[in-house]
């Protein structure tokens, strides 16, 4: 069955942490709709490769309406955890106990939402001891699972991330 993603990012994410999970969501017949505060305005991968036109702003969504949220890393989740919006609704989905998917600098998002205090969970080297202070147990690893939580590190764990992901939506 067909599932609704949110995908909520803005410029400088993680070119291809956005491109392959969407490959391997959309492959299983289910729809992303990029989530970021201005609709149709096109938003940039930092590495400059990828450009993805956001299908909705944040004011004009609701949670409610999707079946799992997606955070591609980079900077983006860094950017887009400074508004209180997008923070709201990602601690929705954690909340609620929908899958949740979150890569990289991903979990950033989470950690301002005060949604991981004692889930299991990794992300990229430089937020572990984020993650740590947010009472979060961490794990290196190439992805973990917690209950409706995926998280991996970097785009190297794309594989086991999206396997790890669609298990979810089943």
């Amino acid at each position: 069955m067909s599932k609704k993603i949110a995908t909520v990012m803005t410029n400088m994410f993680e070119d291809s942490e956005y491109t392959s999970p969407k490959e391997a969501f959309e492959k299983e017949g289910h729809k992303l709709t990029v989530i970021e505060k201005e609709k149709g305005k096109t938003v940039e991968g930092k590495n400059g490769e990828v450009k993805a036109t956001v299908d909705a702003a944040s004011e004009d969504v609701n949670p409610s309406d999707f079946d799992a949220l997606f955070i591609p890393g980079g900077f983006s989740p860094d950017m887009l955890r400074a508004d209180e919006r997008f923070v709201k609704f990602a601690k929705h989905f954690i909340n609620e106990n929908k899958p949740v998917f979150a890569i990289c600098h991903g979990p950033q998002l989470l950690i301002t939402a005060k949604a991981l205090e004692g889930r299991k969970v990794t992300g990229f080297t430089s937020i572990l001891v984020d993650l740590e202070y947010a009472k979060a147990d961490v794990h290196d690893e190439e992805v973990v699972v917690c209950n409706n939580l995926v998280t991996s590190r970097t785009p190297d764990d794309l594989p086991a991330f999206n396997r790890e992901s669609i298990k979810q939506l089943q």
